[in-house]
């Protein structure tokens, strides 16, 4: 006996409720056919401060990359990075577009150790939504593909404290947090971390764990009065983290 449920996705079979005898008893079998999965979407999207994101693609042996996807920024990005876990090789490639235009500038570097690689943006670099393919090569000659997306929306520097004209200015590792946290600077200002906490603190380049967007910015372990000083003289977005607290301690620095 078959029955249709109309109105729904589910179709339930219900055949053969066969009555067997076996020693005086009867044992009934039901089958049931369960409801099918809806259909796939063909791209998702998500929305985030305005913009809408498309669900990223990873490539293999892919683990991290910067900006990461779905990050609005306050200002123009140094570079674009694409960590993966087995070694590159050309003809490894990244792409950054906006408006059918390309904004990646140069050619994609490989970093020593093979891991990572990097490309640079174009100084005008508008606002806007960013389509970021890239092309991970190994040395067998193979490429995967992947993608991301991030966007730059400069009416968000309005949120960083101004300290443009500085020629230093002193970050304090404090309570589990950086102050001030996030800064809006001049080209070739002087920065210092100073460790005012009891734990051990350090200034690390995003993304965690890999530490690869700007690596000069890699402090060592910073003990109580510690500090770890860098100079900035290229324009651009600089967000940064202590890999101890990475989840609740976090920075940024606008460099114009």
């Amino acid at each position: 006996m078959i029955h249709t449920k109309k109105g729904g996705a589910a179709l339930w079979l219900l055949a053969a409720v066969i009555l067997v005898a076996a020693g005086g008893g009867y044992y009934y079998y039901f089958i049931k056919k369960s409801e099918s999965p809806p259909a796939a979407k063909s791209e998702e999207t998500q929305a985030m401060g305005g913009f809408e994101f498309a669900t990223p693609k990873k490539s293999a042996h892919y683990e991290n990359n910067t900006p990461l996807h779905g990050a609005i920024l306050a200002g123009m990005p140094l570079n674009i990075v694409v960590d993966v876990n087995f070694d590159l090789a050309k003809p490894s490639s990244i792409s950054v577009m906006n408006g059918g235009k390309e904004y990646g500038a140069g050619e994609t570097m490989i970093d020593a150790n093979k891991l990572a690689m990097r490309r640079k943006m174009e100084q005008n670099a508008p606002d806007g939504l960013y389509s970021v393919s890239y092309n991970a090569c190994w040395p067998d000659g193979s490429c995967h593909d992947g993608n991301f997306q991030f966007a730059i929306d400069r009416e968000a520097s309005a949120k960083y404290e101004d300290m443009r004209g500085k020629e230093e200015i002193t970050i304090r590792l404090s309570e589990v947090k950086f102050t001030p946290m996030n800064i809006r600077v001049s080209k070739n200002t002087k920065i210092m971390w100073i460790n005012d906490d009891t734990v051990t603190h350090y200034v690390n380049t995003n993304p965690h764990p890999q530490h690869t967007y700007y690596p000069p910015q890699n402090s060592p372990a910073l003990q109580k009065g510690d500090g770890f000083m860098r100079t900035f003289r290229e324009a651009g977005i600089y967000n940064y983290h202590c890999s101890a607290h990475a989840d609740s301690m976090k920075g940024s620095i606008l460099v114009e």
